[in-house]
């Protein structure tokens, strides 16, 4: 499956990069990329022997192409490469919203897996939600991201949309109960910098605990909830009728109809 040429470098594909370089899945010398912007992580790449911006003959010896680009920009990024790839080359697709099919046309019918990554594969810690209908698509996606993070297979495309809320958008979800966390803590009289660290260790070692231990989260919860304790007292605030379940649901309806207007 390689060279992959890689359509795109920013955020997310420099973090598959990295998480890459990290799990030894994939050399430099495997990639192929095209990425306008200098990065700190492109340069690394194209030192330890990657081919970076080449001409579009070169392009020809891809095996693998992964759409890395914003969803508004896929369709030129495909007008640019799809008459120069070979006719077996497989496109995996991380541009949210767009359809298998839309893509698969925009590169002359190739084959194409859909997938929804966190950037957390850059420490080997990702998700990927995969969605394909052809077997070598699918097989594609796998060995490009399992190496990096915990991958689920999905058998509708339209959970892609649901998978994008609940998995591609939530880490910033978590990156904004911290923030919360920090400023209620300082709130309470804790100043500002112990407010910080307490509260980005904390969720850091819960979530590891998590993880690792592989029991459910309520059961992890009552764990740390005595009856009547200070424990207590948050949670009733917190699972109220208004509190997290029901802003929960609300915040992933709305980026599920946010991936289906992007797909439109």
């Amino acid at each position: 499956m390689t060279p992959i040429l890689m359509l795109g470098a920013g955020r997310m594909g420099g973090a598959l990069i990295e998480g890459w370089r990290g799990a030894g899945a994939f050399q430099a010398s495997d990639l192929i990329i095209r990425e306008p912007h200098a990065n700190p992580t492109l340069e690394a790449a194209k030192a330890a022997g990657a081919v970076v911006n080449p001409l579009d003959a070169e392009l020809a010896r891809a095996r693998t192409v992964l759409l890395a680009v914003k969803p508004q920009m896929w369709r030129e990024a495909a007008a640019e490469v799809a008459e120069h790839l070979a006719p077996e080359a497989v496109i995996v697709s991380i541009a949210a919203g767009v359809r298998a099919a839309d893509i698969s046309q925009a590169f002359g019918g190739r084959a194409v897996a859909r997938v929804m990554p966190t950037t957390a594969v850059a420490v080997g810690q990702g998700t990927a939600s995969i969605y394909a209908a052809d077997p070598q698509a699918r097989a594609c996606a796998h060995a490009l991201f399992a190496p990096v993070g915990t991958v689920v297979d999905l058998q509708d495309e339209e959970l892609m949309h649901a998978a994008t809320a609940v998995s591609g958008s939530s880490p910033a979800y978590l990156y904004a109960f911290v923030e919360a966390l920090e400023a209620a803590g300082a709130s309470a009289g804790l100043p500002a910098a112990d407010s910080a660290k307490l509260a980005r260790a904390t969720i850091a070692g819960a979530a590891t605990l998590m993880a690792r231990s592989g029991v459910e989260p309520a059961e992890l919860r009552r764990q740390v909830t005595s009856p009547g304790g200070t424990t207590q007292a948050a949670l009733d605030v917190l699972l109220a009728e208004d509190g997290f379940p029901e802003l929960l649901r609300k915040a992933v309806a709305a980026a599920a109809r946010r991936s289906e207007e992007l797909g439109g």
